[in-house]
This record gives C-alpha cells, sequence and structure tokens, in this order.
C-alpha cells in the first residue's frame, strides 16, 4: 500500500470513528496530494504518485504548518497554534523520522569528500542524499558553517 492510499484509507477510519481534528487535517493533505496527482496526470497520462513525491507534498503542508505557527505565536493567538500544531503532528506521522544536525553534518562531510565545494552543488547534493530527512534550512545552515572553516 502506498503512502497515499493510507493516507485514504486513515481518512475513512477517521471518518467512522468522529475524529474532527483529524479528518479535516487528512482532507487538507488529500487536498494538496490530489492536486499534485491531477498535475502529474497532466504530464503522463495513467501517472500516479510515488511515496517519495507524497512525502514531498506532505513536507511542503509541514512547513506552511510550521511558518502558521511562528505568524499566531508572534500575533499572540494560541488557539491557533494548538490547533496548527495538532496538524502539524497529523502530518508528521506520515513523514519519515529527521535527522539529528550530526548525521546531516555527517553528510554534508560525505559530500565534502566527493570534492563539491560551492554552496549551490553541496546544497544539492546533499539534499538528494538526505532526501527528505533533513529540514533544508538547517541543511544550509551546516553547510554555511563547514564553508566558514
Amino acid at each position: 500500500m502506498t503512502l497515499y492510499e493510507q493516507i485514504r484509507e486513515d481518512m475513512k477510519s477517521a471518518m467512522k470513528s468522529g475524529e474532527k481534528d483529524r479528518l479535516e487535517t487528512l482532507r487538507f493533505i488529500l487536498s494538496s496530494l490530489n492536486a499534485a496527482q491531477k498535475e502529474k496526470e497532466m504530464k503522463e497520462a495513467g501517472a500516479v504518485l510515488v511515496d517519495t513525491e507524497t512525502i514531498s507534498v506532505l513536507q511542503k503542508e509541514a512547513k506552511k504548518r510550521k511558518e502558521s505557527i511562528e505568524l499566531f505565536k508572534q500575533g499572540n493567538r494560541d488557539d491557533l497554534v494548538i490547533k496548527e500544531g495538532a496538524g502539524l503532528a497529523i502530518i508528521q506521522t506520515y513523514l519519515p523520522e529527521e535527522l539529528s544536525r550530526e548525521a546531516i553534518a555527517k553528510v554534508v562531510d560525505e559530500t565534502i569528500a566527493k570534492g563539491f565545494t560551492d554552496f549551490s552543488s553541496l546544497m544539492r547534493e546533499s539534499m538528494k542524499a538526505l532526501a527528505g530527512r533533513a529540514d533544508g534550512k538547517i541543511v544550509g545552515e551546516i553547510i554555511k558553517e563547514k564553508i566558514a572553516q
């Protein structure tokens, strides 16, 4: 079962069990996934989202939630911070576990050892190796630290 199908099944079970917050979040996620699916079908008829594409969409949704939480904190909207935090927690259950700074630094060191020296090539190659298990902002910070040394 693909991740996309798992999310659809989880939405059905949330409907049956009456979990309104979970259902709302899963519907929102599925809306984004369906849009990505339609976009892919337009390029190639009969194409289906693979797990890596689904994870990419989920990461974008998680990032939006994190940004919203920061803005709501600045606006002293604790009720919305809690709501967005709950939605983020649901999204994160479908994402692979993020790596620690040390593990990310190790991947960056390996990329540097392969001969990549400028920021853009290091970032591109490191993100390929990390494949959705690290936040790009953190990877960028680590690369800047390594280049400055």
